[in-house]
């Protein structure tokens, strides 16, 4: 087993949770990725071209913002990473860039994703625009509908967006019908996954290409106040991929507490709920062994969130051994509690946060913040996206 929580072993494993469980229709192309990434991300060119686009076109770093009002509300320090301040509004940028320049190394003309809130969307229509690659996204029906703003992105981007009609025509029918595009279209294309979720090598490919995140952090903290090291990082999880990379570079950290905030939805119990950790079991889902909300007979259970980036049944295989080995500390957050949160934040600190984001403000109450110590939270987006739900809130008030 391996002795890190960042790396998985050679078979993709995270403890128990991890692998490629995929059809035999991919296989060939998955193995490709396999013996090809760590070579291709490794490569110096590689990291000279990833670096300087995040530099020059996404905008980083990006700042580390101590949130005054904020840290005398509750009594501590708490600082935001800002990923709201990445070109497109979020820190998928940062994962698609990476994936968009592995593409080309790969000769792939044909770039497709999956999309719940629409800002993995926004990012992959954007890579694909500044490379000049066609670009189909698959998204729920219900998220084309709540994320409106974000489907008109894409479009003006040039990309097709491809609604997803089964099941809760969420972010998990969109990941659906995008592997069945990619068992069809095996060779000219590359499914550019937005999370740390999907079968080895994405769920550590996407960690390394976020985890930019956490190694700004730390140099960050260094210059403000003398340590690299905070006390604890939050951020919110649905796959879990803006948690992967603001906790990269402390998982070995034993002094670091790590936060993950899920989707509670309407409250664990209610049967309407996204709280993987709480809710779920071992299970498969989209190609590799994780903790996944299901029936005792192995369907996938329907989940809900406010927040449609949130609004998964599973989680990221690096997230679900965080958990179970105790690493990582899970908490959840309701839909009414991130929509207040939301709210407590912009008039604290003039920042608007996305829904997704909401979720980790959400639980500052119940970490019982010491005078004193350090706390870092993942911004991980914006909230332009969501404002028709804010407006939605504002009337119902």
């Amino acid at each position: 087993m391996n002795k890190t929580f960042t790396a998985p072993d050679l078979q993709g494993y995270y403890g128990p949770f991890g692998g490629a469980f995929i059809p035999e229709m991919l296989f060939q192309n998955v193995e490709h990725l396999q013996q090809s990434y760590q070579e291709i991300y490794n490569d110096p060119i590689f990291q000279r071209d990833f670096h300087a686009l995040l530099k020059d076109y996404v905008g980083r770093p990006t700042p580390l913002f101590l949130a005054e009002r904020l840290s005398e509300k509750y009594g501590s320090i708490i600082y935001l990473k800002r990923e709201d301040l990445c070109h497109t509004g979020a820190h998928k940028i940062n994962n698609t860039i990476g994936q968009i320049l592995l593409a080309e190394r790969l000769g792939k003309k044909r770039i497709i994703a999956e999309t719940g809130a629409g800002q993995h969307g926004v990012a992959t229509a954007t890579v694909c625009a500044l490379k000049g690659l066609e670009c189909i996204v698959y998204m729920g029906e219900k998220d084309i509908d709540r994320q409106a703003p974000n489907v008109a992105r894409m479009k003006m981007l040039g990309a097709r967006v491809i609604p997803a009609t089964s099941g809760s025509k969420t972010l998990k029918d969109a990941t659906n019908e995008a592997i069945r595009d990619w068992i069809n279209n095996p060779t000219d294309t590359h499914y550019i996954i937005g999370s740390v979720v999907g079968p080895h090598p994405y769920p550590d490919m996407v960690a390394k290409f976020q985890s930019v995140i956490s190694h700004e952090m730390k140099a960050q903290l260094q210059e403000k106040t003398g340590n690299p090291l905070p006390n604890r990082v939050i951020a919110c999880v649905g796959g879990g991929s803006n948690a992967a990379g603001a906790f990269y570079h402390f998982l070995d950290e034993p002094s670091v507490e790590i936060v993950a905030v899920e989707a509670a939805g309407h409250g664990i119990t209610s049967g309407l709920s996204a709280a993987t950790t709480q809710l779920g079991v071992p299970g498969i889902l989209h190609g590799s062994k994780s903790i996944v909300m299901q029936t005792s007979d192995g369907q996938v259970v329907e989940p809900h969130s406010i927040s449609a980036g949130l609004d998964y049944p599973g989680i990221g295989p690096m997230h679900a051994h965080l958990f179970s080995s105790g690493r990582g500390r899970f908490l959840s957050a309701t839909d009414e509690q991130a929509m207040h949160a939301a709210f407590e934040v912009s008039k604290l600190e003039g920042i608007i946060p996305a829904l997704e984001t909401a979720h980790a403000f959400a639980v500052l109450g119940d970490l019982q913040l010491q005078k004193g110590e350090v706390s870092v939270i993942c911004l991980s987006g914006r909230g332009d996206k969501d404002l028709s739900t804010y407006m939605n809130a504002m009337n119902e008030q």
